[in-house]
C-alpha cells in the first residue's frame, strides 16, 4: 500500500509541474507540429524480489503538441531476471500513453506515463496496471532517461517470505529519435 501512495504523489507532482508550466504558451505559437519516432534501449533494477534486473528495447512514437509538450505512445519488450533458484524470469509487453513536458532549455523534460504491460513468457497470464514517471534529457536525435516503472499486478515475494503482488523498477533508457 505505500508503494501505491508513493506512485499516486509521484504522478500528481509530475502533472502539477506540467500544469505550472504552461505560462509560456504565447512563445510557442509558431511551433511546427509533427511526429518522432525513437527506438530505445532500457537496462533497471527490480526493486522487489524475487527480480533482480531488467533489459528490455522499446519504440516510442512522440507528438509534438508544442514547442514544449508532447504526447506519446511506448510499447516493447522487458524481462524481468530472477536468481536460478528463485523462479522463472518475467517477460511482458508494455504499452503506454503518456505526456512528455520540456522544462528546461527545451531539452530536460519530465515525462509521465501508464498503461499495461502484458506477459508473454512462462504461462504466467495476469495482465498489470503500470505507471511510470521520468525524467530526461533529448537533443535531435539522443534521448537518455531514467524512469521508475510500477506494475501493480505482477507476482513477488514479501520479506518474511510470502507471496506479494507489486512489481517495480529503476531504469535508464538510451534512445535515437529521428523526425517523421
Amino acid at each position: 500500500m505505500k508503494t501505491t501512495k508513493k506512485i499516486t504523489a509521484t504522478v500528481l507532482f509530475v502533472l502539477a509541474l506540467f500544469s505550472f508550466n504552461g505560462a509560456k504558451a504565447q512563445e510557442t505559437q509558431n511551433y511546427d507540429q509533427g511526429f518522432r519516432l525513437g527506438f530505445g534501449l532500457n537496462a533497471g533494477y527490480a526493486t522487489e524480489k524475487p527480480y533482480k534486473l531488467a533489459l528490455g528495447a522499446d519504440a516510442r512514437l512522440q507528438y509534438d503538441l508544442t514547442k514544449r509538450y508532447s504526447i506519446t505512445l511506448t510499447t516493447g519488450f522487458t524481462n524481468l531476471f530472477v536468481s536460478e533458484n528463485e523462479g522463472k524470469d518475467l517477460g511482458f509487453v508494455p504499452a503506454k500513453a503518456g505526456l512528455k513536458a520540456f522544462v528546461w532549455n527545451d531539452q530536460f523534460y519530465l515525462t509521465g506515463e501508464a498503461g499495461a504491460a502484458f506477459p508473454v513468457t512462462n504461462k504466467y497470464n495476469q495482465i498489470s496496471f503500470l505507471v511510470s514517471p521520468g525524467i530526461g534529457y533529448a537533443n535531435k536525435y539522443i534521448d537518455i532517461s531514467a524512469r521508475y516503472e510500477h506494475y501493480s499486478d505482477f507476482p513477488t515475494i514479501n520479506s518474511d517470505g510470502t507471496a506479494g503482488q507489486g512489481a517495480g523498477q529503476v531504469s535508464l533508457r538510451l534512445a535515437y529519435g529521428f523526425k517523421l
